[in-house]
């Protein structure tokens, strides 16, 4: 075996673990994971029906049912997600640019990266303020009908 090969072969064998064997993996623990959720609930409700027959199933399942996530929480995360990508992009071109006049070397990575990263974050930011007025009054019935029910 010819030792200038191995670190090709190397570099090889982690494409294939990255690009084939890692998002096999990910879906089987993802499939994994919800099986385990569905037999734990159904053992709970067979243990329920058992100890009392006129246990309500459908109210049972409501109860443990995963709370669905709010609009206010999902523009809440656009608007984190939004204003760390934008400082990030922002910082990174800005120590890009610094990098660039100190050092004169035009080959860094982070005039790119902050480059991409900032039109995300402003994208996020966008994201929210527009949900934010468009959905105004689904908000406020969500926030109403979660008063009632508590």
């Amino acid at each position: 075996m010819n030792l200038n090969l191995l670190p090709e072969m190397i570099v090889k064998i982690f494409f294939l673990i990255g690009v084939v064997a890692l998002p096999i993996i990910i879906v089987w623990l993802n499939n994994r994971k919800k099986i385990n959720e569905t037999n734990q609930r159904t053992q709970i409700v067979l243990a329920a029906i058992e100890k009392n027959a006129e246990t309500d199933v459908e109210d049972l399942l409501k109860k443990m049912a995963p709370q669905k996530t709010l609009l206010k929480e999902k523009l809440l995360t656009k608007l984190l997600w939004g204003g760390i990508l934008t400082l990030l992009g922002l910082a990174l071109t800005i120590f890009g640019c610094y990098l660039i006049a100190g050092r004169g070397n035009n080959n860094n990575p982070f005039t790119l990266f902050g480059a991409l990263l900032l039109p995300v974050g402003i994208a996020f930011l966008i994201n929210y303020y527009v949900g934010k007025k468009v959905l105004a009054k689904e908000i406020e019935a969500e926030e109403k009908k979660m008063a009632t029910q508590a």
